[in-house]
């Protein structure tokens, strides 16, 4: 009677420690099954599905202005460098909008002629300059002409109308500062081939660009060929490469437009739809 409980005591104790041992592991090791089952239940979404597609806004948004050279590079510019401030005086004079850049009469009156040194064989035409007297005043022109000696280096000869919007024109010289700037403007690039242009010699000039242009390419031959500046401010092929071929205009901060090939019309300004971005 006795071996019988003594096998039956042993009976249970082994069987408890069996069941103790399927409820926690060998040594406290954590149960594989357990952890699967968590992570399929209560972990969230993968987000990479979400994250990985395309946002609009990041592309759409992207100001053009991005992709040309920054605003404090003047690789390209003149002696008319974005954001250096330039001392000089004003005088004024009558102007029509017309001048020495080659640019047709204008009915805007805000205009100016650019002295000698600045001016500086055609690189300021077109250019816009935000003007500042010493009380304050100011107002934005576009360089329109070249006002030779005695004009002064930093010296601005403004239209009549621009002058008498800053100071009294019986003060006829007045102080002031002047900074290229790059406004808002709702026109586009137009481009025009000199009167005498032909397929065997041609003159090219751009109008109506918000920046300062700092060269001109034509295609010829299947290449890029930059061309050489007149004083007159129209870009020369004398040889009459490209004439009438595809033109790439590149302003000082190095955005480059193409423009398709335009038929060599003599004194016709051809619209585009392009405009250089603005800074």
């Amino acid at each position: 009677m006795t071996a019988v409980v003594v096998v039956l005591v042993a009976v249970i104790v082994v069987v408890g420690v069996a069941v103790l041992r399927g409820q926690t592991g060998v040594a406290g090791e954590p149960v594989a099954a357990a952890q699967v089952v968590t992570s399929s239940t209560t972990s969230a979404p993968p987000a990479t599905p979400i994250t990985s597609e395309p946002v609009a806004s990041s592309t759409t948004t992207t100001a053009p202005s991005k992709t040309a050279a920054p605003a404090g590079d003047t690789s390209l510019a003149g002696r008319i460098k974005p954001g250096v401030s330039r001392s000089g005086v004003a005088t004024f004079y009558d102007s029509n909008g017309g001048g020495a850049c080659s640019y047709d009469p204008s009915p805007d009156p805000l205009t100016a002629a650019m002295n000698t040194a600045d001016y500086e064989d055609s690189k300021a035409c077109g250019a816009y300059v935000q003007v500042r007297t010493t009380n304050g005043a100011s107002l934005t022109v576009r360089i329109t002409n070249l006002c030779p000696a005695p004009c002064r280096a930093g010296q601005l000869d403004l239209s009549a109308e621009a002058f008498a919007r800053l100071a009294a024109p019986s003060k006829g010289e007045i102080p002031i500062t002047w900074t290229l700037v790059s406004p808002a403007t709702p026109k586009t690039i137009s481009v025009r081939y000199k009167t005498g242009s032909s397929r065997y010699w041609c003159a090219i000039q751009v109008i109506d660009h918000r920046n300062p242009v700092a060269r001109l390419e034509v295609q010829s031959g299947g290449q890029w060929k930059q061309l050489t500046r007149a004083d007159y401010n129209y870009f020369l092929s004398p040889n009459g490469s490209g004439c009438g071929g595809a033109i790439a205009v590149t302003d000082i901060y190095g955005q480059r437009l193409a423009v398709d090939p335009l038929p060599v019309k003599p004194d016709v300004a051809q619209a585009t739809s392009l405009q250089f971005a603005a800074h």
